[in-house]
């Protein structure tokens, strides 16, 4: 089950949002539980907490912000998860920078919910979603720094091992990285790592990316010794 976070001060606002994520998610057969931030506070304090997120929808400028602070603190917290930037300010230099600090798409507050889902999809399919009146919607930028296409070196190269596999497998099926760890006998930190090596060999950016490949049956993996 997928969980996102949707962070923004307008309860009105999140509702709406919340009703295009569960639209996005039925269409593709996805389950997804939500949770709400109103402040930057309760964001991170979610960001900080054992539960693992797939997407966070963010106001930039909700109370206790300041500037793109929460941005980049967010982008350290959660390295795997993309997060869509919202926002009432969405001039060419505010959605870049936003970019450059590492948002995997940007959403002006006066889009429509149809424009939302579209950034939802692009996103989840690995691209950088931007404003229309920005131009259109991209694959990953070569120097974004969190969801770019990953060039494997030598140590994340190559099909994924067994291992690698049966963590892929339990987290297609909803387990968390506490049920993993206890399923597999191997620490919370040891399911981390696999996840983190995963992410790599696939070249996506979240968990949810790697379970669409997964369900697909696009998983390249080494055969049993």
């Amino acid at each position: 089950m997928a969980r996102v976070l949707i962070a923004d001060d307008h309860p009105l606002f999140r509702d709406a949002i919340r009703g295009v994520v569960a639209q996005v998610f039925a269409d593709a057969g996805w389950e997804f539980s939500c949770v709400e931030a109103a402040t930057v506070g309760e964001v991170l304090r979610i960001a900080d907490s054992d539960e693992e997120l797939d997407v966070l929808l963010l106001d930039l400028y909700m109370p206790g912000a300041q500037g793109l602070s929460q941005l980049v603190t967010l982008r350290s917290k959660l390295p795997s998860t993309p997060i869509i930037v919202l926002s009432s300010i969405s001039d060419p230099q505010t959605v870049q920078q936003c970019i450059t600090c590492g948002a995997a798409g940007f959403v002006p507050k006066s889009a429509s919910k149809e424009q939302i889902a579209v950034a939802l999809r692009t996103v989840f399919d690995g691209g950088v979603y931007l404003p229309e009146s920005l131009g259109p919607s991209t694959e990953p930028a070569p120097l974004h720094p969190v969801i770019r296409r990953h060039v494997p070196d030598d140590q994340d190269s190559g099909p994924l091992t067994g291992r690698q596999v049966a963590v892929l497998e339990l987290v297609a099926s909803g387990k968390s990285n506490k049920q993993i760890a206890w399923e597999l006998s191997i620490s919370e930190t040891t399911v981390k790592a696999h996840m983190t090596a995963i992410l790599r060999k696939l070249g996506v950016s979240s968990r949810a990316q790697a379970i669409v490949l997964f369900q697909r049956q696009l998983i390249p993996h080494s055969l049993p010794s």
